[in-house]
């Protein structure tokens, strides 16, 4: 198994089984949906979409954060059965998604946060040339164990990249997905949490932005992804590459 996505709900235990086979994997690098809550006018009623990118798509909602924090216990305490004792969690999250992930992490034994990587993603240019950074997407990482103490001589973590919704070109060409993230910001991520050769598994392909990095990077990958065009997709452009 080199690259794989099969369409599954990361949420039952059948899709994780028929995706790894009972094999642990050593990373855990995914972007689950995000703790968007439903948008409701002052009677309760939900709102309709107002046809923006995050309203449209393969996008979830919540109820509540309590919902959240419950389907954040669903997928993350099937996903911790799976992984390498050593593995890490790298989980991406926007604001309201931060305090439900890590308490679900820090129950099933991921006491560590070891810390917080930022995306400073870059908007648009104005006339004048400059270009201004909307921090909305960080990926939290999280450990079993306590990290050992940094080699003087071993280059910095690096915990920041600066890109553009679609710098490398990739959205576009593989759907437009909401949740894509360029190369460029999933690269240290992968250098930094996983090894060449590992397996690194993702339960939220989306457009297959993390596992089409690992594969570039030398690892391993296996996903999974509820929507079945999605995840058709995704095996496409995995199949793609060398």
């Amino acid at each position: 198994m080199t690259a794989r996505c099969l369409p599954g709900d990361a949420t039952q235990p059948a899709a994780w089984q028929a995706l790894l086979g009972g094999r642990p994997a050593d990373a855990l690098i995914t972007d689950p949906p995000y703790c968007l809550l439903v948008r409701r006018r002052k009677g309760g009623d939900a709102r309709d979409p107002k046809g923006r990118k995050i309203d449209s798509g393969p996008v979830r909602r919540f109820e509540d954060v309590r919902e959240y924090r419950a389907f954040t216990q669903a997928w993350l305490s099937l996903a911790a059965q799976h992984l390498t004792a050593e593995a890490p969690l790298v989980v991406w999250t926007n604001l309201l998604g931060r305090e439900p992930i890590t308490a679900v992490a820090r129950a099933l034994g991921f006491t560590t946060r070891v810390g917080e990587f930022v995306w400073g993603k870059r908007t648009r240019e104005s006339n004048s040339g400059e270009a201004l950074l909307r921090v909305v997407e960080t990926a939290l990482v999280f450990s079993r164990t306590a990290p050992a103490p940094p080699d003087p001589g071993a280059p910095a973590v690096p915990w920041s990249a600066v890109a553009g919704y679609d710098d490398d070109g990739e959205a576009g060409r593989w759907g437009n997905h909401p949740n894509h993230k360029p190369f460029g910001v999933l690269e240290p991520l992968l250098r930094t949490w996983s090894l060449p050769g590992q397996l690194v598994v993702d339960p939220f392909a989306g457009s297959g932005s993390i596992p089409a990095a690992a594969l570039r990077l030398g690892r391993r990958t296996a996903c999974l992804e509820l929507e079945p065009e999605w995840a058709s997709r995704v095996q496409e452009r995995l199949d793609g590459l060398p």
